[in-house]
């Protein structure tokens, strides 16, 4: 499961994952990978051809970065907004979702195509892979959550687009007739969707209090483990949450890419290492 988080989140995952390889612990044969927003960046380029290697250093070195500047945009007010829609009046699921739809179409749908060519070049296949590939997205108007696979007959760069439409920021995304955004604001993780599933590796970060989604990690790993699953939750360390720091705390400054990687592989040998040696340090 790779969580949301921008910038931040797909280094740091990336980097998490490169790190535990370097000890021998390779995930990317999972049997499902779910990505949320960053994570689906993520998940494509784990699924590709480019080794573990080969994408660390596409997050570290500059002339392998793709060239993108921090979203221009007032985070105080858009804070501001989707506190709004957070804390508006009814609690419901739907109801709250709906109005970070509403959000998502306040920004102008003529930037759709930008923002899809900035996520073509971010990723190294525009094809479904073979292997069990899941990208969550919601819809603007509906609420629902929409999960994508390479059934779904949506074209893979346009699924990691809407999967990370952020409401306020990024424009929703049209796919067959409806408009989608950003998965993390059903769940930053969506864990949920890994029932049934026997072992259960989660990366995400923690969620904003009070949280900016509607359905919380808790809940999830307490399904899961109800049903049996072994569920272990990532989150980042002290070392990486000080590289997110190193850009005021801006997931979304592409700035933040090599000190997040770098945390993030240093956490991964940590985690591997000690999860080698029996203990329990992937709950952590």
């Amino acid at each position: 499961m790779l969580g949301a988080g921008g910038h931040a989140a797909i280094a740091w995952e990336i980097g998490l994952l490169t790190g535990m390889a370097d000890i021998g612990a390779d995930l990317r044969d999972a049997d499902v990978i779910v990505g949320t927003s960053a994570g689906s960046l993520v998940g494509v380029q784990i699924t590709s051809d480019l080794t573990l290697e080969e994408l660390f250093q596409r997050q570290v070195d500059p002339d392998l970065q793709t060239k993108e500047s921090p979203p221009p945009v007032d985070f105080t007010r858009w804070r501001a907004d989707v506190m709004r829609a957070t804390e508006g009046p009814g609690g419901d699921t739907t109801v709250v979702l709906k109005r970070f739809g509403a959000l998502a179409l306040q920004t102008p749908a003529d930037a759709q195509e930008a923002r899809r060519h900035m996520i073509a070049a971010r990723l190294p296949s525009h094809t479904w892979p073979e292997r069990g590939l899941l990208i969550v997205a919601v819809d603007v108007e509906s609420g629902e959550r929409r999960v994508f696979d390479r059934s779904s007959g949506v074209d893979l760069v346009d699924a990691v687009t809407a999967s990370g439409a952020v409401p306020g920021i990024w424009p929703a995304v049209a796919l067959g007739g409806r408009r989608y955004m950003d998965g993390g604001v059903y769940s930053i993780d969506n864990a949920d969707l890994a029932r049934g599933c026997d072992d259960v590796l989660i990366f995400t970060l923690p969620a904003r209090v009070p949280p900016l989604c509607v359905a919380s990690l808790d809940a999830a790993v307490d399904m899961l483990r109800r049903g049996g699953a072994r569920v272990d939750v990532v989150h980042p360390d002290e070392a990486s949450q000080v590289a997110f720091a190193s850009v005021g705390g801006n997931l979304l400054d592409p700035s933040v890419r090599e000190a997040a990687a770098r945390a993030g592989r240093e956490q991964g040998r940590r985690v591997a290492t000690a999860a080698a040696g029996g203990m329990k340090a992937l709950r952590t």
